[in-house]
């Protein structure tokens, strides 16, 4: 029986199955709409560094085939082979996509899904239908993440802007196109998969044949579901995407395709990144890139790296790039000195702090300001009140007592700790005194944290308050809160927290303690004679927090005290 999914929903892969080698199949279909499903292999910052690994019809493996476009079959309109455990290290997520090839709304689609196949078996499905969506013309479906250990997650989110808006979401660049390239003829003799685009995307240069594929054994007991067809052979790469007058391509100089450095030529006055004395040239055999003053030369050295101006790594969508002409590092001509790299103006100083757009219902802002997407997953936010800086869309805010038995506490101690729901389909920022704030995913497990470190957390969570009492603690106990189920909880800390595992000589100042494992065991310890307290002079430290628990607990303090 396959798990069912949510939008929103998130889970381990290993607890879907034991096996790396799976089968992605994706169901999308509306009368009279065609779509194109992609896949987007992202960094760690969720950009599209190595466009080796946007996966779609004209590009249907990446280099180490680790992900592989397998075609219609089965029931699905496109599915995929993903081996978790080839995929390199560079490559944090994929991005599973469908965009409409030409007029229409994602409101019209017919109910789908996607679905994980491992060893032939259906593991899990997050269905979707069109009443979901409305003008999007692009929607993220699900999500395969590395998170420790790959996880999946149930996206379901669109972008009304199409393929450009999705392009612009992971970091691309969408460039018009002057002139569509003369196709050049394929090399006799090569084959054309069945899901290969029509005559327009041929080859841009004819390949050498490749050596005959040997079979390769399923790793892990891969296998599509019944009645798929076997893999179809991978056609060599075209340089368009689709008809449409766009290209996808990261910013190049015009001719598209990678542009090697010039011949050797000397540096001009005041050009780096070889700064040179006024009338004092590099060595003859030095070579270096065309800058302002100098004319392009044709390209003459067969070791370029694959992006004009980019680091040795492959392009990709979202590396900033110089201008056509201009060497990297280079001020801009008409820029004045003392400008930001970006160039001048508000929206160039203001760029390092622009919004950190992701598919997770969390995301970090920066290391004070947390975002919550209550539109993902349904399910409403708890957050402590007055926490809210910001918010976007149709957000509600209504008052959440802490029930009879916290007011109980509240009014003893003087602790209570006061929440406030927020429901709708809109985002709010989170924040709190500028403390650095840290979001735990809880798959299952539990964790306590001590309420006064708590900031927000998803009301699908089960928790309750607990007191340890002490002689000699602020207000005669420690209130903490024990979280349990799946969903995520943010603790705030005043400075970066260590954690520590838990050991039998393991103690902590109650007011510097954040959290720890709901496993270990909390008693109240003294390690100052009584008789010593009634002196002038006291250490302050005579009450203490001894912690208890088998190997594997842990405890997280913060380098601050009330």
């Amino acid at each position: 029986m396959p798990r069912e999914f949510q939008r929103g929903h998130k889970a381990r892969i290993s607890d879907l199955t034991a096996g790396t080698d799976l089968y992605v199949g994706v169901q999308i279909t509306a009368p009279g709409l065609t779509f194109d499903i992609s896949c987007f292999g992202l960094d760690a910052d969720e950009r599209l560094s190595d466009d080796r690994y946007f996966i779609f019809f004209n590009q249907p493996k990446s280099p180490e085939e680790s992900i592989q476009l397998l075609g219609a079959q089965a029931g699905d309109t496109e599915s995929f082979r993903i081996t978790l455990d080839r995929i390199p290290p560079q490559i944090q997520k994929l991005s599973f996509t469908a965009t409409l090839d030409g007029a229409g709304q994602m409101s019209q689609i017919n109910p789908g899904y996607l679905r994980i196949v491992a060893g032939g078996e259906e593991v899990a499905r997050y269905a979707f239908n069109g009443s979901e969506f409305s003008s999007e013309r692009a929607v993220m479906l699900g999500d395969f993440y590395l998170k420790d250990v790959w996880r999946f997650a149930a996206v379901g989110q669109g972008f009304d802007g199409g393929l450009d808006a999705l392009l612009k979401n992971f970091g691309g660049e969408v460039a018009e196109e002057e002139a569509p390239a003369a196709p050049q003829q394929p090399q006799a003799g090569a084959a054309t998969p069945g899901f290969a685009p029509p005559a327009f995307g041929a080859p841009s240069a004819p390949a050498p044949a490749p050596a005959p594929a040997q079979p390769q054994p399923a790793a892990q007991g891969f296998a599509p579901p019944p009645g798929a067809t076997p893999p179809p052979p991978a056609p060599a790469p075209a340089p368009s995407v689709h008809a449409a007058p766009t290209i996808v391509a990261p910013l190049t100089p015009p001719g598209g395709g990678h542009v090697p450095p010039p011949a050797p030529a000397p540096a001009p006055y005041g050009q780096p990144p070889q700064q040179q004395p006024y009338g004092q040239g590099p060595a003859p055999t030095a070579p270096m890139p065309p800058g302002y003053g100098q004319q392009p030369q044709a390209p003459q050295s067969p070791q370029a790296p694959p992006g004009y101006g980019q680091p040795p790594q492959p392009p990709g969508y979202g590396q900033q790039q110089p201008p056509f002409g201009q060497v990297p590092g280079q001020q801009a001509y008409g820029v004045p000195q003392g400008a930001p790299q970006g160039g001048a103006g508000v929206a160039a100083a203001l760029q390092q702090f622009k919004e950190t757009p992701t598919g997770q219902r969390w995301t970090q802002q920066n290391k004070k300001l947390i975002r919550v997407d209550l539109g993902m997953g349904g399910q409403p936010v708890l957050a402590r009140q007055g926490s809210m800086v910001l918010y976007q869309g149709k957000v509600d805010f209504s008052y959440k007592g802490a029930g009879f038995a916290g007011r109980i506490v509240g009014n003893a101690t003087g602790q209570e700790m006061q929440l406030m729901r927020c429901t709708g389909q809109g985002q709010v920022f989170l924040a709190e005194n500028s403390t650095m704030l840290h979001p735990i995913e809880l798959q299952g497990d539990g964790i306590c944290v001590s309420a006064e470190n708590v900031l927000a957390f998803d009301e699908s969570l089960q928790y309750e308050v607990r007191r340890i009492e002490g002689h000699g603690i602020p207000g005669g106990a420690l209130f903490t809160m024990q979280f349990t189920g799946t969903g995520t909880i943010v603790v705030k800390t005043h400075g970066t927290p260590v954690v520590l595992p838990v050991t039998p000589t393991t103690f902590a100042d109650c007011n510097a303690v954040v959290a720890w494992s709901s496993a270990a065991q909390v008693v109240v310890s003294s390690q100052v004679r009584m008789r010593r307290n009634a002196y002038p002079g006291d250490t302050g430290e005579s009450v203490n927090l001894q912690f208890r628990g088998a190997p594997g607990n842990f405890i997280v303090v913060q380098p601050y005290e009330v």
